[in-house]
């Protein structure tokens, strides 16, 4: 299994989690609230989280194409949906998570 992280530090963490599930939501199956969202992509799972001013995304997928695919469609919509902050993720993998 594949998996990478990646935090967000921004005042609106809830609202772009419910923005990027909501928008998810049209294609894939997805369930959020406003602090914790889920997105099933067929290629990997996301799991997102709000807590005050921090977005934390944790992405699996048995495939590392599938989670590079899910960090790049993560982080085209996210860009999008902040563009007033422009805001960038830095994407760690669990090998780099744990030197």
């Amino acid at each position: 299994m594949f998996r990478s992280s990646a935090e967000a530090v921004t005042p609106a963490a809830s609202k772009y989690l419910q923005q990027l599930c909501k928008h998810f939501a049209h294609k894939v199956t997805c369930e959020w609230t406003p602090e914790t969202g889920r997105v099933d992509f067929p290629f990997g799972d996301c799991r997102m989280t709000a807590e005050g001013d921090r977005l934390t995304i944790a992405c699996e997928s048995a495939e590392d194409e599938g989670l590079k695919r899910m960090q790049a469609v993560i982080d085209v919509h996210l860009e999008k949906f902040a563009w007033r902050e422009e805001l960038k993720l830095t994407w760690q993998t669990a090998a780099q998570q744990l030197a």
